[in-house]
């Protein structure tokens, strides 16, 4: 029979959001494959639990799930634990889990804390859709890029960041989406959390004074809805536009979303126009 790989869910900064499942569920496993064994050993240390430590943190991810997974496949069960929160969640474990599955070996979550669902119902920001970015890049460049493309996504925007790289992220957020409400969240369930809420703008002109240590969660709002919902159907120049964009091998569904964005359309009304014209210029 194989072993179980147990996905546990630690705390994030206070130690009595750990479960009591979790608890259980460290206490009995056979292993222990830990972002930072350090961190990990201080936990078990806390709990009171002696368990042997396999170190899995991003670097060796992909070398080390095929031993953890022999071990799985030989009857010992596993847990899974990051530094801190739900492992898989912008932390390594994606990998140890496709592996798992592909053996056939059960794989069992064990919820708990998470930064992502501790800050966004008290953020303000709508919740009924979001989207989790994750870590923005590093690279000036490559994080305006990724914002440029995100900034006609109807979705409240969830990012993480590092307090170093704060002050640059909110500048280039605010450049990207304009003045959209905002909130960041710092020390989350620790003892000087703080929930910081205001526009873009505000928030990037306040980044020095937010400066923290260890990561910080950052949401924004969503797109606008756009605010035109008719289109001319014989605007020649936007259909030569759009003409333009698919000879460069552009994407209705692209071509559509860049359109949309970038000069206010519905984004359904142009998909519709892209077809259109495309049907039309078929059959002639």
């Amino acid at each position: 029979m194989a072993g179980t790989l147990y996905v546990v869910a630690t705390p994030i900064g206070n130690l009595g959001d750990l479960t009591e499942r979790a608890r259980a569920t460290l206490a009995a496993v056979d292993v222990i494959a830990a972002e930072d064994t350090r961190r990990t050993g201080r936990l078990l240390s806390h709990l009171g639990i002696r368990r042997p430590l396999r170190s899995y943190y991003d670097a060796v991810e992909a070398s080390r799930a095929p031993a953890l997974v022999a071990e799985l496949a030989a009857g010992r069960s596993v847990a899974l634990v990051s530094d801190a929160g739900t492992p898989g969640i912008a932390d390594p474990g994606y990998r140890l889990v496709r592996a798992a599955i592909a053996a056939g070996v059960p794989v069992v979550p064990v919820p708990g804390p998470s930064a992502l669902t501790a800050f966004l119902p008290v953020s303000g920001l709508p919740t009924d859709r979001f989207a989790f970015e994750g870590f923005l890049p590093a690279r000036a460049a490559e994080r305006r890029r990724r914002l440029a493309a995100l900034a006609g996504e109807p979705r409240t925007l969830v990012f993480l960041e590092t307090g170093p790289r704060l002050a640059a992220s909110l500048a280039d957020l605010a450049a990207a989406f304009g003045s959209r409400p905002a909130a960041i969240g710092r020390e989350l369930t620790k003892l000087h959390e703080e929930i910081v809420r205001d526009d873009l703008p505000a928030l990037a002109a306040r980044a020095e004074a937010l400066v923290a240590k260890g990561e910080i969660v950052i949401g924004v709002a969503g797109a606008p809805a756009p605010t035109c919902d008719r289109i001319d159907p014989d605007d020649r120049a936007l259909a030569d536009e759009i003409r333009r964009r698919r000879a460069a091998g552009t994407s209705v569904r692209d071509v559509a979303d860049g359109l949309a964005r970038e000069r206010g359309f519905n984004r359904r009304v142009v998909y519709r126009l892209v077809l259109s014209l495309e049907r039309d210029e078929g059959e002639r």
